[in-house]
This record gives structure tokens, C-alpha cells and sequence, in this order.
């Protein structure tokens, strides 16, 4: 009886095919759930401190770019978000950490790391970005308020001279920024694409020995001035880096702590100076 032998092969056949085919589905259903499960961020959903809002990746190159960040730096990204920012820096060889109140965002941005690679090189904190230690960062990324920003100013300014703090559209008060610049919508950026760039000023206010006189400085942020002996005094800061003019007098020095060393130089004569913090 040939037909019905055919019969019943085909039955049995599609009999199994149906049972692996269901099998299949029946395991797949667990990842398929952890997929729909995982956490989606919203533009504008609310945070602790302000709504989240992403940074364009062309910014991001930016503002790395501005910052000059490099395998040898300590990055912290305070409010991380989707930690975009922390992976590009993490790509480039730094010891990059995202500080995220969100912990939705934060597992959104271990799983971001992973699938980009550095899931072992990009490190993410759930935590408080105004009771988070982040004194040994040498580069800073920001997108937060100007009111945020200004609460954070009197840590940051405390930290290492030369650290580089690059904030996302945002001001630091009235703490100039050293750069300003933007990305374009041409590069990708549609909207939020101004970076601010300020370097961290040694703190040289107070009085100073020279040899020629007592150099009595005031300091605002990266900016000088005072007296040296009856010369107006007027300079500028960058990191560790000062120059000043006093009189006909242009000086070019380092501070290291309570010693400033460097150039004094008076029409064609250039000399070395060296001033130490009065009572030092």
C-alpha cells in the first residue's frame, strides 16, 4: 500500500518540523522578553537634577577634540546619560568613568559599551555627581544647567592645575570659558553644538617676594592683576602657566606651589626671576 506508507511519512515529517519549529520558539521567548524589557531613554525625560537630552556624537569628537584627551588622561563624564561620551573617550585609550543617577541609564550604557567593544574599558557609576570623588580627572565632560555648572565651580577649581573641563552649551557663570567652538549641522549636529572649553588656573593670589620688590597679585579665575613694587601689575593663567607685565617688565613663568620661576624680560634684557609666597 504505497499512497498511505507516503501518507503517513509526510505527516510525520511535518509533525516534527512543527514540534522543532515550536521548540525553538518556546526558547527564544525568554530573550525575546529580555529584549522588550530592557530600558528605552526618552529625549526629555526627567533626571534628578535636569531632563536628559543626548549629545550629538559630532559634539562629543568635539569636545574630546577641544580637551585634547588622550590615552593618558582620567576622564569623568558627570551626568552621562546613554554614556556616548565615555565610550568615544574610552575608544581613544583614556581611563574613562560616566557618574549616571539614572541606574535605567546606567545599564543602558554598560550595554552600550558592550556592543561597541569597550565594555571593559568604559566604566560607569550610579551615583550622585555632587558626592562623587572625581578629584583625579584630568578632562571633564559636561551638559548640565549653568546653575549646576556654577555649584560644581568651587570643586572644580580646587582640583590639579591644566585639568580640562569641556562643558555642552552650558556656561561656568562668570568663569570665562578659554575656547569656545561649535559643531556644525554639516558634521551631524542638529541642535546643542557649543562647546566651552576652561582650563583649571594654578592659585597665585596673594603677595610674592622678588628680588626687585613685593608682587601683591588678585585673581580672578585665569586672570590677574596687582602691583610689583609701584607697577601696575595685568596677566593672564593658563594651568601652571603665567604671564604678567609690571611697568615695562614682561614675565614668563611657572607656579609650582608657593614658587614661581621664569623670564623677566625689559626691552632687548632678559633675565631669570624666581618669587616665593610671602610666608612660605
Amino acid at each position: 500500500m504505497p499512497a498511505p506508507l507516503l501518507f503517513s511519512r509526510v505527516a510525520v515529517t511535518m509533525f516534527v518540523s512543527l514540534f522543532v519549529a515550536s521548540a525553538f520558539a518556546l526558547e527564544a521567548q525568554p530573550a525575546t522578553k529580555k529584549k522588550a524589557d530592557e530600558f528605552t531613554p526618552s529625549v526629555g525625560q526627567e533626571g534628578k537634577d535636569v531632563v536628559w537630552v543626548p549629545t550629538s556624537q559630532a559634539l562629543v569628537n568635539r569636545m574630546l577634540d577641544m580637551a585634547k584627551l588622550t590615552a593618558s588622561d582620567v576622564h569623568f563624564d558627570l551626568g552621562s546619560g546613554d554614556g556616548r561620551t565615555v565610550i568615544t573617550a574610552a575608544k581613544r585609550g583614556a581611563n574613562a568613568t560616566g557618574v549616571e543617577y539614572n541606574p535605567n541609564m546606567v545599564a543602558l550604557s554598560k550595554r552600550n559599551a558592550q556592543k561597541e567593544g569597550m565594555g571593559d574599558k568604559a566604566k560607569f557609576i550610579q551615583g550622585d555627581i555632587f558626592e562623587t570623588d572625581f578629584s583625579k580627572a584630568t578632562v571633564i565632560t559636561l551638559f548640565l544647567l549653568p546653575e549646576l555648572n556654577v555649584k560644581l565651580r568651587p570643586k572644580i577649581l580646587d582640583m590639579k592645575p591644566g585639568t580640562r573641563v569641556v562643558s555642552n552649551s552650558f556656561t561656568m557663570g562668570d568663569w570665562q570659558a578659554d575656547q569656545t567652538q561649535n559643531a556644525t549641522e554639516k558634521e551631524g549636529c542638529q541642535s546643542y553644538c557649543t562647546a566651552y572649553l576652561w582650563i583649571v588656573p594654578a592659585k597665585v593670589e596673594g603677595k610674592w617676594k622678588l628680588p626687585t620688590g613685593e608682587l601683591a597679585l588678585k585673581q580672578t579665575y585665569q586672570n590677574v592683576t596687582g602691583t610689583l613694587g609701584s607697577a601696575d601689575v595685568k596677566g593672564t593663567l593658563k594651568a601652571d602657566e603665567i604671564t604678567f607685565t609690571a611697568g615695562n617688565a614682561q614675565y614668563t613663568g611657572k607656579v609650582n606651589g608657593n614658587t614661581m620661576t621664569g623670564t623677566a624680560k625689559t626691552g632687548n634684557n632678559t633675565s631669570p626671576f624666581t618669587a616665593t609666597r610671602a610666608g612660605s
